[in-house]
């Protein structure tokens, strides 16, 4: 059997697969379904400082081969997150999880990342600088290099556990972004989040979406986020994370290749939950095909030596 652990940001995990914020929850509906231990980690709901509602409805749409989602990062606080929902997660995973967290300003990311990483079992902060369904914050710090870095400055001297920044593809320099928060002090990238889209009702001549514009996910992305790795790749030293549209062992490779270290499983999670399980369970054979005997061997593989 190949050998699936690797090692992000210095904590290592038995196998590649997270599955990604935003589609798993605090992790309690799929606890019901299969044993979470048998992930790498997963990331868990957006969490801000302060509760949120979301976007008002309809905020999903349907779109070949992906989603469109504007929800707007309902959640209900850091602080019923750390009361009521690490707690629970304790009695289902037993691995260090992934803190996803997203502000309106710097110092609403700094003061909900250094309440969470008090907290034993959160192994990363990935810091969300790139959400495209909120007004006056997340995106808006993901598509200057100066506010990316400022953000990560900010979120680095208030915490001591790693800090993974997660980036947008909504730009023309994605690894112009990449490096600003190297340089200020990141730990880690992970990318992409989705990218900006939308749909019009043909009956009624409308968006569908209330909030006109949402976030695209799902395979029709993959290459886009494959590019974007790719690239990010070459600019950086740290660590990079790759999601979009991943959702078979073959794609989890091809994003390997490219250059992440660990993978975030999104969209495909809302088509069909075990969608996680199947990918592990799939990878050993899948190597195999491929004469890959260690994953952590293959990261930037497809880059010229």
């Amino acid at each position: 059997m190949g050998e699936l652990s690797v090692t992000l940001c210095g904590i290592e995990l038995g196998n590649p697969i997270i599955p990604a914020s935003g589609t798993f929850g605090y992790g309690a509906e799929f606890s019901a379904l299969y044993d979470l231990d048998i992930l790498g980690s997963f990331s868990f709901k957006g969490t801000t400082r302060n509760p949120r509602e979301g976007n008002p409805l309809p905020r999903i749409a349907e779109s070949p081969d992906g989603m469109l989602n504007a929800v707007g990062l309902q959640n209900p606080g850091v602080n019923r997150v750390i009361a009521e929902e690490l707690p629970r997660l304790k009695r289902s995973f037993h691995k260090p999880v992934m803190a996803n967290v997203s502000g309106f300003s710097i110092e609403d990311y700094a003061e909900t990342c250094a309440k969470l990483d008090q907290e034993e079992q959160i192994g990363w902060l990935e810091v969300n600088i790139s959400c495209p369904n909120v007004h006056g914050g997340g995106m808006s710090f993901g598509t200057d290099p100066c506010q990316a870095a400022a953000v990560t400055r900010a979120v680095k001297e208030v915490t001591t556990k790693p800090v993974i920044m997660k980036l947008t593809p909504n730009v023309t320099d994605i690894a112009a972004i990449a490096k600003a928060c190297e340089d200020a002090g990141a730990d880690g990238l992970s990318l992409i989040n989705t990218v900006t889209a939308m749909r019009i009702d043909l009956k009624t001549r409308r968006p569908v979406l209330a909030n006109t514009t949402g976030g695209l996910s799902g395979p029709a992305v993959f290459p886009v986020a494959l590019r974007a790795v790719w690239q990010v790749y070459e600019a950086v030293r740290i660590p990079v994370v790759g999601l979009g549209g991943i959702s078979s062992a073959e794609n989890v490779i091809e994003m390997m290749l490219a250059g992440a270290t660990a993978v975030e499983v999104g969209a495909a999670n809302l088509r069909d939950p075990f969608a996680c399980p199947k990918i592990i369970s799939a990878l050993p054979k899948t190597m195999k095909n491929y004469g890959i005997s260690s994953l952590k061997e293959i990261i930037g593989g497809a880059h010229a030596k």
